[in-house]
């Protein structure tokens, strides 16, 4: 698998830390900011696969971030909101349909849980052309079907 960008956002500095080793690893590459603009200006330069963010952000909130990328992207890059404040049901089905987050986890909040999240939608992502032969290996099959039969 070729490495992943994902970038970690939290205000906390504790808490950028934590999410940033729990996600570093040898196939991913990790960015940090501490604010909403500075992970926006981030999210413009880097284009990370995907996006951990705190929802309660300096500059620009945490919600209204997810919802600009969501929109920009059209749901390209996932964003799991990881929160200390907006804690319920309410808060978790708002992120998901109104703003376009792919998961929301409420801290603290379980690490095996939030990994095997992460994975997943990190492998979701993959192309389904990647998987798929092009045009001329099919017809190369479809010419050899045909000479057998």
């Amino acid at each position: 698998m070729a490495e992943k960008k994902i970038l970690v956002v939290d205000y906390d500095a504790n808490s950028l830390e934590e999410l940033s080793n729990l996600v570093a690893g040898k196939n991913t590459q990790v960015t940090k900011a501490t604010d909403g603009q500075k992970a926006y200006d981030k999210y413009q330069a880097d284009k990370p696969d995907l996006i951990i963010l705190e929802a309660m952000l300096p500059k620009i909130h945490g919600f209204d971030l997810t919802q600009k990328i969501y929109k920009e992207t059209k749901g390209g890059i996932p964003i799991v909101i990881v929160t200390g404040l907006y804690k319920g049901a309410q808060y978790r089905n708002e992120a998901i349909r109104s703003f376009g987050a792919a998961a929301y986890f409420e801290k603290p909040y379980d690490k095996e849980k939030l990994l095997e999240t992460i994975n997943q939608l990190l492998h979701d992502e993959v192309d389904i052309e990647d998987e798929l032969p092009g045009p001329e290996a099919v017809m190369k099959i479809v010419r050899q079907m045909e000479k057998k039969g």
